[in-house]
């Protein structure tokens, strides 16, 4: 199992380059202002890094109690990256649609194309997270 700070330094990590990559990236993509953007990318970053710690010790406890191990294969990427990225599209989807200024049809559309880039982006980061700083603790 990881440590805590490593759980810490993996969150935090993860959240800043997303917000670097996402921000501009979905001002320019659905003609938003930069400035609200940039305010809802920080909610949104603020939400995903406390749903980041919380679900990744609950999949991690999870997979030592059913498998003996945190070892993750292709598999095991691919549900925990969408039911991490569902969660928070749950959570964040009231958010986008008040602090836009938007109805709940638009920010869906907001949404999804957050979660599109994220669950591309998530698996891509923990794996490169998990090969940088390995789990030394995985069997």
């Amino acid at each position: 199992m990881r440590t805590t700070k490593d759980r810490i330094r993996q969150a935090v990590m993860f959240e800043a380059i997303g917000l670097l990559l996402s921000i501009p990236l979905a001002a320019l993509t659905f003609g938003l202002d930069l400035g609200k953007t940039s305010v809802l990318g920080v909610i949104g970053a603020t939400m995903a890094t406390v749903w980041n710690y919380l679900f990744n010790l609950m999949f991690d406890h999870a997979l030592k109690k059913i498998f003996g191990s945190t070892h993750k294969s292709i598999k095991v990427r691919f549900v925990h990256a969408v039911s991490f990225e569902f969660g928070l599209m749950l959570a964040f989807l009231p958010v986008i649609a008040w602090w836009m200024g938007i109805g709940l049809f638009e920010a869906l559309m907001i949404d999804i194309a957050f979660v599109v880039f994220y669950l591309v982006y998530a698996f891509v980061f923990t794996w490169t997270y998990d090969l940088v700083f390995p789990d030394n603790n995985e069997v």
